[in-house]
């Protein structure tokens, strides 16, 4: 969780195509004995089928369940429904909402950029997306939306893992990995991931991404002041798993990571990213940084989806980490050494 400011209610976007799990994920969370306190936003109660002997309450669209968790849908505003259940008494741990199955979590995602005072009391956690193991790959081919949900990830659960074969499994991974890199991925049957691996990651906490990222993106012996050039993800996947595994890279999709262990100019950053994505937002669905400003002994993380940006100075760094700063973005059609070349002259 990021330590900005700990009353802020954490938001996991639950998105997937209709049948990925999704449902049984809700289901879970909504009757499960987690010891947490869960507001369940669903689009519709028919697609969950809320289990009535679990029910322990209802008032207007709201289902109280017996595990402390409560259920309910998005009917007209979201903005409306996050109010309402921030009046609530007792404080939630966090809320999930769930996007439809053809739906572009972007729109939902930017509620938590946009409302002020949504922002002022949640703050966007992770996305989510469920994916079917079986059926992804020719959903990634015949729907851009999947691809959008990928690409939107900061965790995937690829879901139904024992209808495929591991050559099948090995290929749709690695048509996960030229979409997006970055995000967490575990391999599920029947959804059962572990609550805590979806809810509560902080998608601030880009150290996760540093978890993965040297496996994926290094291609040895790079020193730290070179940028590691992972041109539409070519080549650079080491996945030392599988040997000969494929490797896709996605036409349209690219992602694109930046690293320096110079001190970055505030004055320089902050107009330079705020332009790239007034300008080039459309074709960013996700940007992410943690970033070690000059003379500051605090790190600052932002994350941003298409022009809308959030970010605020998390915790100190500790004494025996690495103070360098990291960006990573996810779109199509990136100007890449547009913003490779902007990043450069933001070193202070």
């Amino acid at each position: 969780m990021s330590s900005v400011s700990p009353e802020k209610i954490p938001v996991t976007v639950l998105t997937g195509y209709l049948g990925a799990g999704k449902t049984t994920l809700l289901n879970r969370i909504l009757s499960e004995n987690h010891g947490k306190k869960y507001a369940v936003i669903v689009n519709e109660f028919g697609e969950i089928g809320i289990d009535n002997d679990l029910i322990v309450g209802a008032d207007e669209e709201v289902f109280e369940m017996n595990n402390g968790c409560v259920c309910c849908t998005v009917r007209g505003d979201l903005v409306r429904i996050i109010d309402g259940l921030m009046k609530r008494k007792g404080k939630f741990d966090a809320i999930i909402l769930e996007t439809t199955g053809l739906a572009d979590p972007a729109p939902v995602a930017q509620t938590f950029f946009v409302d002020e005072d949504v922002r002022e009391k949640t703050s966007l956690d992770a996305v989510v997306t469920v994916a079917d193991a079986k059926w992804l790959s020719d959903r990634l081919k015949d729907a851009p939306e999947a691809k959008n949900q990928i690409a939107f990830a900061d965790v995937i659960v690829l879901n139904k893992t024992d209808l495929v074969t591991k050559a099948e499994l090995a290929e749709v991974e690695a048509r996960i990995r030229a979409i997006n890199p970055y995000a967490t991925l575990h391999k599920t049957q029947r959804a059962q991931v572990k609550l805590s691996d979806v809810l509560g990651r902080g998608a601030f906490d880009l150290d996760r991404i540093l978890e993965i990222e040297p496996e994926f993106l290094d291609d040895g012996g790079h020193d730290h002041d070179h940028d590691h050039h992972d041109h539409h993800g070519h080549d650079h996947h080491h996945d030392h798993s599988h040997g000969g595994m494929k490797h896709y890279h996605d036409e349209d999709m690219q992602s694109l990571s930046l690293r320096t262990d110079k001190p970055i100019d505030p004055t320089k950053f902050m107009p330079w990213l705020q332009e790239l994505v007034a300008k080039d937002g459309e074709k960013i669905l996700r940007s992410k940084g943690i970033l070690s400003f000059k003379g500051d002994d605090d790190r600052y993380v932002f994350q941003g989806v298409h022009m809308m940006l959030e970010g605020d100075h998390q915790r100190k760094w500790k004494k025996d980490e690495a103070r360098e700063s990291r960006l990573v973005f996810i779109g199509r059609e990136l100007p890449e050494q547009a913003i490779r070349d902007g990043f450069a002259k933001t070193i202070a």
